[in-house]
């Protein structure tokens, strides 16, 4: 595997993590830093692997010390996660959840009011 390729897997997940989790940065690493805590434990550790992998691209010798296979496979297992993400869907489930809260706490405030006016023997 050649070092262009890693450096071209760790920037292709990095432009996902930018396009589907609007996490900003200059690099892969940045990323994780900033927006690391969005993903999945095994996803994060997988793309950590992969952002190690790029750094020590630059290095001759560390680059002989590169496992390819387990670097193609952290590529595929990030590329199916992100590519999986829909940030319209997350968006919209956030709002439906803060919908929903809303709403049960109008209808606990609404039943509140008339068990105090219950109570009072205005009702």
């Amino acid at each position: 595997m050649a070092a262009v390729s890693i450096t071209q897997m760790a920037d292709r997940i990095a432009g996902l993590m930018e396009q589907r989790l609007r996490i900003r940065g200059a690099s892969l690493a940045d990323k994780l830093r900033r927006g690391g805590r969005s993903l999945p434990r095994a996803i994060r550790t997988e793309a950590t692997l992969l952002s190690e992998a790029a750094r020590q691209v630059g290095h001759p010798r560390l680059l002989r010390q590169i496992d390819e296979d387990r670097v193609n496979r952290a590529y595929q297992i990030c590329l199916r996660h992100l590519q999986a993400l829909d940030a319209g869907a997350r968006r919209r489930a956030a709002i439906m959840g803060v919908a929903e809260l809303i709403a049960f706490r109008l209808l606990a405030l609404a039943l509140l009011v008339l068990a105090v006016l219950h109570w009072r023997g205005f009702l």
